[in-house]
């Protein structure tokens, strides 16, 4: 299993208050979850006026794939021009999996085409 991670610092110039920056972090949040359907948070420097730091995740099985759904929804916050764009990182981790025993068709506690 691979799992993707990407950290956008922003810059929200003519902020005036926490409400106003919330205003555009979530804008930003909503329009990444819905154009590329990752994980988007804000994750840092929340209790500053003019910036914040948003974090996205990603999982998949494909590392090249992972890590161009990242490039390309840090690309598309840049492109915004909500607010500016910092400093961004990916980060890519490969996560060992095997199947358990239970995940076998016989140990499941429904028959086969029984869902």
């Amino acid at each position: 299993m691979i799992v993707g991670a990407a950290a956008i610092e922003i810059e929200i110039e003519g902020s005036r208050s926490l409400k106003e920056k919330r205003g555009v972090v979530q804008s930003i949040c909503r329009r990444v979850r819905n154009r590329f359907n990752l994980a988007v948070a804000e994750v840092g420097q929340q209790d500053v006026w003019q910036r914040s730091v948003i974090g996205l995740a990603a999982a998949g099985g494909d590392a090249a794939l992972v890590r161009s759904v990242l490039d390309r929804a840090v690309a598309f916050v840049e492109e915004l021009h909500l607010a500016n764009v910092l400093h961004s990182s990916v980060e890519i981790l490969r996560l060992p999996y095997e199947p358990s025993e239970a995940e076998e068709p016989d140990d499941l506690p429904w028959g086969e085409g029984e869902r």
